[in-house]
């Protein structure tokens, strides 16, 4: 009889224990259904679509935790062998300038890379150099994009007020959007003056647009 009785505290360790072992096993579960499922939300996935939609749950629910199935959105990556992308923008150089297109001024590395790609010689910049920026960082009008002059002449007119619309996105949110890391180098200049305070607003700083 004495072997058959459990004392109360040694009742509760072991219970406690068991419980500790039912909530390892479902996490385990949880773990290796969060590997299962994960695949099948990003294969289904139709990146032209951004921002990208909420995914339905893809888990199962029970009564209790050891019959239930989690299910996680994996974050979002680049698809594979995914290009790197370098834009840049030379300030006041002219078109003539380089010997990439027969111009006086020595350009090797420039050279070099416009002999392994492509030459666009057709298209055309503004006078001023924040709505050049503006133009090609979003692929529009720089007018569209509020940046009709400087952010330091700011005009009370449609197209120049320098307040860059949530409604176009930048090359930069595409990419991200699609799993790219990005980053902006140098001169930016296309934060109203009014939005660089420690204040903000901050959704047209380098690190939003």
């Amino acid at each position: 009889m004495t072997n058959r009785f459990v004392y109360p505290r040694r009742a509760s360790r072991r219970n406690s224990m068991l419980n500790r072992l039912k909530c390892f096993i479902a996490m385990a579960v949880v773990v290796a259904s969060q590997t299962n499922n994960s695949g099948a939300v990003e294969e289904a996935w139709d990146r032209t679509v951004l921002p990208r939609p909420l995914q339905p749950f893809q888990g199962v629910i029970k009564r209790t935790l050891e019959g239930s199935v989690a299910a996680f959105t994996p974050p979002v990556k680049a698809p594979p062998n995914a290009p790197n992308i370098l834009l840049v923008l030379i300030d006041d150089a002219g078109f003539g300038n380089p010997s990439t297109f027969g111009g006086p001024v020595a350009t090797p590395t420039l050279d070099k890379l416009a002999a392994e790609g492509l030459r666009y010689n057709r298209f055309h910049v503004t006078a001023l150099c924040s709505p050049t920026r503006a133009a090609l960082l979003s692929g529009r009008n720089h007018h569209a994009v509020g940046f009709g002059s400087i952010c330091e002449l700011i005009g009370g007119w449609p197209g120049y007020s320098t307040n860059w619309p949530t409604s176009a996105a930048s090359i930069a949110q595409i990419l991200q959007g699609n799993g790219y890391n990005t980053a902006a180098i140098g001169k930016w200049h296309l934060t109203p003056d009014a939005q660089q305070g420690p204040a903000g607003p901050f959704d047209r700083w380098p690190n939003a647009l």
